[in-house]
């Protein structure tokens, strides 16, 4: 089953009269299990394309469907409430709540679904047991290293048990070795979780962890294929 579909999607913005299309006629679709790179330059359109995948925008043209619902149809609260329950994101500035402890931090998407705190620092110990910070449960971000915080940020992502986890440049503020580590944490979570993982990135070398690359440019689709190197030994 697709996860999301864009078919034809561009995005337009407009300085004074001229109309700057951060999108064109962009086609794709992420079905469910796939660990996935969107690859390009800056400027080259995945920024916003993950905002279409990530419901956090809206095509100019176009139709964008996630779990096969059109996202032109869904109203502002039916869009945050898919955002919550069924993607988990992880961005390149970890995004962690400075004055909340690990297991807090990890603990609330799970508070907002309304999820009992019992149950939510329950799964939340469990998931952080998964990435390798049980030991590091009461400790606040700015006590933790770059390569930690995002393993907090993958667990955060992971709690919720979502359809989707959005990387964006996963690793961008890491040294190399860290973000060789990370990315090995991501695959090894989309083996044992069976989620989709969509990684957001301009680096080639962190593309080829991913089984598909999607490279794009100038807001289309200039490439899509199988990486059969990596899938070869995985």
């Amino acid at each position: 089953m697709s996860i999301v579909e864009l078919d034809g999607v561009s995005k337009i913005y407009h300085v004074g009269d001229t109309p700057l299309y951060a999108l064109n006629n962009m086609s794709f679709s992420v079905d469910e299990g796939e660990f996935s790179a969107i690859m390009g330059a800056s400027g080259s359109g995945k920024t916003t394309t993950m905002n279409m995948i990530g419901l956090l925008d809206k095509p100019s043209h176009g139709v964008c469907r996630f779990l096969q619902e059109d996202v032109m149809t869904l109203t502002p609260d039916e869009l945050a409430y898919y955002r919550n329950q069924y993607i988990g994101f992880v961005f390149q500035s970890f995004l962690l709540l400075p004055k909340l402890t690990v297991l807090q931090n990890v603990s609330l998407p799970l508070m907002y679904r309304q999820v009992s705190a019992k149950e939510a620092e329950q799964r939340s110990r469990n998931i952080l047991d998964q990435v390798g910070m049980s030991e590091h449960m009461q400790h606040h971000p700015y006590e933790l290293s770059g390569g930690q915080q995002q393993r907090v940020a993958i667990a955060r992502a992971l709690v919720g048990r979502p359809k989707l986890i959005l990387a964006d440049e996963p690793t961008g503020a890491l040294d190399s070795m860290t973000g060789q580590v990370v990315m090995d944490l991501l695959r090894k979570m989309h083996r044992e979780q069976n989620v989709t993982i969509l990684v957001i990135t301009h680096d080639r070398s962190v593309a080829q962890y991913c089984d598909r690359i999607i490279q794009v440019r100038d807001g289309r689709v200039v490439d899509d294929k199988e990486n059969v190197r990596q899938t070869a030994g995985a």
